[in-house]
């Protein structure tokens, strides 16, 4: 089996909560707290999770957008937290972000052309009509017209400026996207243009994906493998398919059961979690799920499980789970 394009170990990322004269930290928003998985050239590996489970963080930590706090990133065999100055410059144009918000993420002084073509001058790749070529290029792949480039973001719908997002992280021919809630903010029927343009992409490109979002269904259409996380931490990861059809974390369950299904004659008969989602500044002791979980026993509040074997291919963090292998 070849390695894997991207292998991302024990990352961490804490914020201080500094207090006092001298501005010491008192204690940390552990939003990143120990996350380890791998992505394969070519795959699609979605993180899902409750707002605030610390997903978005994972993958701005990764581009090293925000610094971690700890851990270990590898990209094509190149250590990512060690790289500085034109090392890191180089990375960049292998790994490129699409931005959930379509309205912010874009500078409305800026043409189209020169939003999608500043990284490629930056790099210093291609100037003058060679320049403008290759936004014509790539405006086209993402289905603009290469007059669009004269226009500025206001003068576009939401869907169109998400494909402008998409142009710009393609400007460089990356191999690797992380797609930060790339269609939440968009309509139903633009999602599923914004989404089958992806696949696509991901087709012509060959494109790796690190695909963050919350909504279930986009997920089990696009992926080949998801990662559950919950208050910081990976609770489960396995093929999208064998996860949907038989999850083996509590929560993940509890996730599944909330989703919407579209058939108004289907039985309501939803596992709804009781309480609050715990503070990430203080979690609790043992599994971070416990307090919430309706399968809670000695164990839980005690000993905080670690991603373990759950069948071929799949992992969970649940002590439910490493009985029944045991067992097994």
């Amino acid at each position: 089996m070849s390695e894997p394009l991207l292998r991302v170990r024990d990352l961490r990322k804490w914020y201080p909560l500094r207090a006092g004269l001298f501005g010491r930290a008192r204690s940390f928003v552990r939003a990143v707290d120990g996350v380890s998985f791998d992505v394969a050239a070519g795959e699609t590996f979605a993180l899902v999770g409750e707002s605030g489970c610390g997903k978005t963080t994972v993958g701005r930590a990764i581009l090293r957008l925000v610094e971690p706090s700890a851990g270990r990133v590898l990209f094509d065999g190149r250590v990512v937290l060690a790289l500085r100055g034109a090392a890191l410059r180089r990375l960049r144009r292998d790994m490129q972000i699409v931005f959930q918000d379509p309205y912010a993420s874009l500078n409305p002084r800026m043409t189209v052309g020169a939003i999608v073509g500043e990284a490629l001058e930056v790099h210093g790749i291609a100037r003058g009509s060679e320049l403008e070529d290759r936004v014509a290029t790539v405006l086209r792949r993402v289905g603009l017209a290469p007059e669009h480039r004269r226009r500025y973001p206001h003068e576009f719908s939401g869907g169109q400026r998400q494909r402008i997002g998409i142009a710009r992280a393609l400007a460089l021919e990356p191999r690797f996207l992380v797609c930060d809630e790339a269609v939440s903010a968009l309509d139903v029927s633009i999602q599923a243009q914004i989404l089958n343009l992806l696949a696509e992409l991901q087709q012509e490109l060959s494109l790796t994906y690190l695909f963050i979002a919350h909504d279930l269904a986009v997920v089990e259409h696009l992926a080949d493998r998801v990662g559950v996380m919950y208050l910081g931490r990976l609770v489960e990861s396995a093929p999208a398919r064998e996860l949907f059809a038989d999850p083996r974390h509590p929560y993940t369950r509890a996730l599944l059961a909330a989703n919407p299904v579209p058939d108004p004659f289907a039985p309501e008969e939803r596992a709804v979690l009781e309480g609050e989602v715990p503070s990430p500044i203080a979690p609790p002791s043992g599994c971070r799920f416990h307090p919430r979980c309706p399968l809670a026993f000695a164990p839980c509040p005690l000993r905080e499980p670690e991603l373990a074997a759950a069948g071929a291919g799949r992992e969970a963090a649940c002590h439910l789970v490493g009985e029944a292998e045991a067992a097994a």
